[in-house]
């Protein structure tokens, strides 16, 4: 009965990992909510399209910056190009 032991060891492992997927989603929602919320983005209407483009922009400058780093010994921490402690960058919302 070896075979079934190891099968419920599998389906522990899945649920287990289910839950720290799920953990981890959690997390980062809260994460983004309460940058957000410090920025002041949770009380503007913005459309959703809007919202979405303006993430999609963050992530590409974060992703280019990545790449670009990934080729140097001593990467910028969090990604910050330059090693900035968060330096804002504009964003244009002129759709």
């Amino acid at each position: 009965m070896a075979a079934k032991s190891s099968i419920l060891d599998i389906d522990t492992q899945i649920e287990k990992l289910r839950e720290r997927r799920k953990t981890l989603i959690v997390k980062s929602a809260d994460r983004f909510s309460r940058a957000a919320m410090k920025s002041g983005l949770a009380e503007m209407e913005i459309d959703d399209e809007e919202v979405d483009r303006i993430v999609e922009e963050i992530a590409a400058r974060f992703r280019k910056a990545e790449k670009k780093g990934a080729g140097d010994a001593a990467a910028s921490p969090r990604g910050q190009p330059g090693g900035g402690a968060g330096a804002t960058t504009e964003i244009p919302h002129d759709g």
